[in-house]
């Protein structure tokens, strides 16, 4: 592999350049018009432009990139998260076309993304799943569900993610408008109104463990995060491994995220996602995401290995340079996401140039980021800034280098959710441990109490 066509923008494209660079593998990236002077297009040896800035009109768009890369003399096509990443027809366009695409095969995505096909293959393999529904396609079917179920109820897109399409419903009075609400989620994001039902679990953690596997046959797990802090269904505050679980438990849930890729015989990188339900001590398989997650620095902090590294190799047919045995994990690493956004307007995006970036420094400090001053943040596309991630000895420790990470990272010209984040790593119950995946919604009327009490 020479050449790698990075079909992708902000920070992971340039961690993806990165990782290229240190295999010495040429990177060619595929812009938008308004991205043409950013950081990742200053870093690549190569940028090309595939449309306009909107979205579906560039980095959506399966053609423009298969083209770029067959134009530019690309062996592959690294899609990153997001965007086109799990979409088997761009795996499917670059087979076709001989590019070796840095992800899952189309099959495996195709299998995985389905949700109500990944829970059979789990129940079948023996992995246990949140009780629920088989496909929901209209209110008399949900109402049916939920006959036999009881409330409350989780309403999911089954063939999607990410939040759309999904709704709690507390009784059956609010079924009706959360069923049209959710269908019309789905449809709009996926393509497919296709809903199912699963039991909601209010006192639940979300835990994700990181898999890979090769050509050859091998299939390991990195150890397990602990993603339960969530606004709307999108993760903030990510850590590994999992606190406050039973060395037995976090065996049992890493276990079952290689038996889910090993049923499918996964290749490349991906990661299992479970529900941990607090108050019974059992968990349940959720989803698998076909793709590097946004958190995987985690990861890489506390074992030692880097991921897109792992990711290109395997695409280019070659071992996994590690073993299941061989595997260490040490310390406790956490990770913040740096978003543009106002935290008192709701969390409203907030695009805008950048004056002032001065991005923390210290032993155990990573910064994940694609910003620079004078850097314009557009809006067109997701509101991630940067990731800071710090190591300690301890979860702890962890913490507190946080603290001071995000005390000195100065960002001016634009608001940040900077705050916000410090505001939750100070509160005791996050300290202990004493979270779910609904806590950062309760905290954020308390905050908002503070910020008015600081100003007054």
């Amino acid at each position: 592999m020479r050449r790698v066509l990075v079909a992708n923008r902000g920070e992971i494209a340039v961690r993806i350049i990165k990782a290229c660079r240190a295999l010495g593998i040429e990177s060619v990236l595929a812009v938008s018009e308004i991205d043409r002077d950013s950081l990742p297009a200053r870093m690549a040896d190569r940028v090309v432009c595939i449309g306009p800035p909107r979205p579906a009109d560039s980095y959506l768009k399966i053609e423009a990139i298969v083209c770029a890369a067959i134009g530019t003399g690309s062996d592959a096509v690294h899609p990153g998260y997001g965007f086109l990443a799990e979409r088997p027809e761009l795996a499917e366009a670059c087979a076709a076309h001989g590019l070796a695409f840095i992800g899952p095969s189309a099959e495996n995505i195709r299998q995985m993304g389905d949700k109500l096909g990944a829970r059979k293959i789990a129940r079948d393999h023996g992995i246990p799943v949140v009780p629920g529904s088989e496909k929901v396609e209209s209110l008399g079917d949900a109402l049916a569900a939920t006959e036999e179920m009881g409330f409350p109820v989780l309403l999911k897109a089954a063939a999607g993610g990410g939040g759309r399409g999904m709704k709690i419903v507390a009784d059956r009075s609010e079924l009706s408008g959360a069923f049209e609400t959710a269908s019309a989620e789905a449809r709009s994001a996926f393509g497919n109104p296709v809903l199912f039902i699963e039991r909601y679990i209010p006192n639940a953690r979300h835990i994700e463990v990181q898999v890979i596997g090769d050509h050859q046959g091998n299939t390991i797990h990195l150890g397990e995060r602990d993603c339960s802090l969530q606004r709307r269904y999108q993760k903030i505050i990510e850590e590994a491994p999992a606190p406050s679980i039973s060395n037995q438990l976090r065996e049992e849930i890493r276990a079952a995220g290689v038996a889910i890729a090993r049923a499918v015989r996964y290749e490349n990188a991906g990661t299992v996602e479970f529900i941990l339900d607090q108050d019974t001590g059992k968990f349940y398989f959720m989803e698998m995401n076909t793709r590097i997650q946004v958190e995987h620095p985690v990861t890489e902090m506390v074992t030692g290995i880097d991921l897109v590294k792992e990711q290109i190799q395997v695409a280019a047919h070659k071992p996994l340079s590690i073993s299941q045995s061989e595997l260490r994990i040490t310390g406790h690493a956490i990770e913040c996401r740096i978003n543009a956004e106002s935290v008192l307007e709701g969390f409203q995006q907030f695009p805008g140039r950048i004056t002032q970036w001065r991005p923390p420094q210290g032993p155990n400090i990573r910064v994940d980021s694609h910003c620079y001053p004078g850097y314009f943040v557009p809006p067109y596309y997701d509101s991630l800034l940067a990731k800071v991630i710090t190591l300690g000895d301890d979860r702890l420790e962890a913490i507190e280098r946080m603290q001071f990470a995000l005390g000195t990272f100065t960002i001016s010209g634009i608001d940040t959710a900077i705050p916000f984040l410090r505001f939750l790593l100070g509160d005791p119950d996050y300290v202990v441990g004493r979270v779910n995946t609904r806590w950062v919604e309760t905290m954020q009327e308390k905050f908002a109490t503070a910020q008015l009490g600081a100003k007054s």
